[in-house]
């Protein structure tokens, strides 16, 4: 089968090899993958910057496929010939509240979605919402997982709150915008890219603003406070943000790509009764009713592009360059 895998060399750090269709183990599955779907952390981990860099490992964390070969005892819909999606977390554990010490995340110690063939355990696979294409799947599981603990388990967005997303465009943040929305908040979004603005706004925010513009701050705090802010900058900006919280409001973030602030307004903290909260990734639990949410809703993950698996490293190309809007699409 063909593979994405990461090279401990610097002149080509991904290359795309013929490997050995992997043997299920006791208790796994073997997936003929449709299609793969592309992460910032993908990214990041081909240039060196992710925690616990395994060379020799396929990449890949979201993936839909047709089970080839089932485990015993597996349900009806999780049989042979049924279409599924893999949720990439291993070893939450037992805590509710926070990953084990145990965490992975499928691409890295685990091989990953973006080969031919993937074998994976039993309990990590999922039926495929039947609204959504192979493709639309494909995009769903780590963006929908990482963007639903933020928005509704850490940031209990409800009915009638107002909610500010970042970033619009990546596919945590489009995600967050979604569910926020069906979750019945008012959702306003932030972009570098005014196209991108746009774009959400035909989809139904509230409204947006360019952060490269001096008086972006300015113009979100005259539409109104935030119950909820979620953020994957973080950075000095994070300041800005929470003066832009209501009292008792929460700002929820998921990544630190700004890195960290070089001062923290702690007083506005505690006067106003904010909650910072950090969030990553999210449980079995989450898994579930974030597919229980876009059923019911009929949630669709926009996709940027779709390319064959032999262009596969074009789609890095544009995670370098931050341009797509929604998710970058493989198929098989």
């Amino acid at each position: 089968m063909k593979a994405l895998v990461l090279k401990d060399d610097v002149d080509r750090r991904l290359a795309l090899e013929e490997l050995a269709t992997p043997v299920p183990g006791p208790g796994q599955v073997l997936l003929a993958m449709r299609g793969a779907a592309l992460n910032r952390r993908d990214y990041y981990i081909s240039i060196g910057q992710y925690a616990g860099i395994r060379y020799d490992t396929i990449q890949g964390s979201d993936g839909c496929g047709i089970i080839h070969t089932a485990a015993a005892g597996m349900a009806p819909e999780l049989s042979e010939g049924s279409r599924v999606i893999v949720n990439p977390s291993h070893g939450w554990g037992d805590d509710e509240r926070v990953q084990s010490q145990h965490y992975t995340i499928l691409g890295m110690q685990q091989p990953g979605t973006l080969a031919e063939f993937l074998a994976v355990d039993g309990d990590r696979i999922h039926p495929a919402p039947a609204h959504l294409s192979d493709t639309e799947a494909a995009a769903l599981p780590l963006a929908g997982l990482t963007a639903y603990r933020a928005v509704k388990t850490q940031g209990q967005a409800a009915q009638g709150q107002r909610v500010l997303v970042t970033g619009i465009g990546g596919g945590v943040a489009q995600m967050a915008f979604q569910f926020a929305a069906a979750l019945g908040a008012a959702v306003w979004v932030s972009s570098g890219t005014n196209w991108k603005i746009e774009r959400a706004r035909a989809m139904g925010a509230a409204g947006g603003v360019n952060y490269h513009e001096q008086d972006w701050a300015e113009q979100l705090k005259a539409a109104g406070g935030f119950d909820l802010i979620v953020d994957s900058a973080g950075g000095d900006q994070i300041n800005t943000l929470l003066r832009l919280l209501k009292p008792g409001g929460s700002l929820v973030f998921f990544g630190s790509t700004l890195g960290r602030p070089s001062w923290l307004d702690t007083h506005r903290i505690f006067w106003n009764q904010l909650r910072l909260q950090g969030s990553t990734m999210g449980s079995d639990r989450d898994f579930a009713a974030m597919l229980h949410l876009v059923n019911a809703h009929k949630i669709v993950p926009v996709i940027d592009s779709v390319r064959p698996f032999a262009e596969v490293l074009d789609a890095y190309e544009v995670l370098k360059h931050n341009s797509q809007f929604g998710k970058l699409v493989v198929t098989f």
